[in-house]
């Protein structure tokens, strides 16, 4: 059996803790995955040294003739900015779009999640005018969902954020289907339908 290829675009400024924090996940699994760190431009960053993006990281240009098994975006501190504001809104676009020509399966986490929607679908996120901070209680959404196999009834989950997606909104996308939320926080877990 082959390694799994899993690019992980990593947009957050602490690039190594987020790095750790999802190595430590993707080890609890037997299989074998083969990592590629990826960033959207060659900037330069105030939070991560420049020897280490240039030793770990690939720009995405530089890989985007590649095919991966899955690919992970992280989340980003830009919730406070219109997507068009962004300045790489452009550039992750792209990457949206060629992801879904050239890896199996995506994941979005948070800030990504949310601009993958409005991209795709053109849902608008919500802002609180507090943000949501701590820890909050969810549930799966049926017990048929692979995703979700193995979950407690209700399962523990930590937020920090000020953006939200209505239940409603998704429910309007025949390819959206929520697995997981909570009363408090909202949705936190979706799929999407990709019809062949």
């Amino acid at each position: 059996i082959r390694p799994m290829q899993v690019a992980i675009l990593n947009l957050m400024p602490n690039k190594i803790e987020t790095e750790v924090q999802i190595l430590r996940m993707l080890s609890n699994t037997p299989l074998q995955i083969n990592v590629e760190f990826v960033r959207i431009h060659a900037n330069e960053s105030k939070n991560t040294p420049t020897e280490h993006l240039e030793n770990f990281y690939c720009l995405f240009d530089d890989i985007k003739h590649k095919q991966y098994d899955g690919l992970i975006i992280t989340g980003a501190p830009l919730a406070l900015l219109d997507y068009a504001d962004v300045s790489f809104w452009d550039k992750i676009c792209e990457v949206f779009d060629w992801a879904e020509n050239n890896v199996t399966s995506t994941m979005f986490s948070c800030w990504a999640a949310h601009a993958a929607l409005y991209h795709h679908y053109g849902l608008n996120r919500h802002l609180r005018q507090q943000k949501l901070s701590g820890i909050y209680l969810h549930y799966p959404l049926g017990n048929k969902e692979a995703l979700t196999r193995g979950f407690d009834e209700k399962f523990n989950v930590p937020h920090s954020r000020y953006g939200y997606i209505e239940p409603a909104d998704y429910q309007r996308i025949e390819a959206l289907d929520i697995v997981a939320q909570s009363d408090e926080s909202g949705v936190y877990l979706s799929l999407i339908h990709i019809s062949e």
